[in-house]
């Protein structure tokens, strides 16, 4: 018997998630930088938690499946919004009839926003050094 499961990627600035859903009961499995980690204490908040699962609870997926998640790189929040997209590119693959209500819901989206690189001459990205006239 070969196991089936759904694999969707997320990122969200320098936050990659790899998702993968495998029919279950809602079971969460979460590595975070190739460490363990429980779900509910590496997201303390209730809002991260609630950004995570809006796919699940807007399709009524939540106790179908089992998650493994690997996720790297960038802070706890844009980590929670990058398994949202992960969440929901594997949902979109198990069952291309979701797309609609998800894109409704503005989930299928990417958020392309990365922190601007620094330039020569200037004190960060945009700012510059004070300008003296004399």
């Amino acid at each position: 018997m070969s196991l089936i499961q759904y694999y969707g990627t997320g990122k969200r600035k320098t936050a990659v998630a790899r998702v993968f859903l495998r029919s279950g009961k809602g079971e969460i499995t979460l590595f975070v930088n190739k460490r363990p980690r429980p779900f509910e204490d590496y997201f303390p908040t209730e809002s991260m938690r609630l950004i995570i699962r809006q796919p699940l609870q807007l399709t009524a997926n939540e106790d179908k499946f089992d998650f493994f998640m690997r996720v790297d790189g960038g802070g706890v929040h844009a980590q929670s919004e990058a398994l949202r997209l992960g969440i929901t590119r594997a949902l979109i693959e198990f069952n291309r009839e979701l797309k609609p209500a998800l894109k409704a819901a503005g989930l299928v989206t990417r958020d392309a926003r990365i922190k601007e690189r620094k330039k020569y001459g200037l004190l960060g990205a945009r700012k510059a050094p004070q300008y003296h006239k004399r």
